[in-house]
């Protein structure tokens, strides 16, 4: 079936990692990981496009401006497939787990 705009509801694109690279070179061994910052980014599926979301710091070391983390992603992402993240809560040993730990809030300003 070729692509139309009614695929483009049903299909999401996403790509990120959980770790950014530091803005430094460490000689001939490249960049270090760096867990402060990166980047994901979103196409159809009702993402925003060219939208851009929080920002780092001038070196792109730290995350400075609406900081999100893994969990918030995912809340997003199950959120824009019809998926409400805190009911998929269940209790073990007291505690309560979700795939978006207790956190994870959907970001709404990146949603179309």
């Amino acid at each position: 079936m070729p692509w139309s705009r009614r695929s483009e509801r049903h299909a999401r694109v996403i790509y990120g990692g959980e770790f950014g690279r530091t803005s430094d070179s460490q000689g001939s061994a490249g960049r270090d990981h760096n867990p402060n910052a990166f980047t994901t980014w979103f196409a159809a599926g009702g993402f925003k496009g060219g939208a851009q979301y929080g920002a780092s710091d001038e070196f792109g070391y730290k995350s400075v401006e609406n900081r999100v983390n893994a969990h918030d992603i995912h809340a997003t992402v199950l959120h824009q497939m019809g998926i409400d993240h805190t009911k998929l809560t269940y209790r073990f040993n007291g505690r309560d787990f979700r795939l978006t730990d207790v956190e994870g809030e959907v970001l709404r300003e990146i949603l179309a």
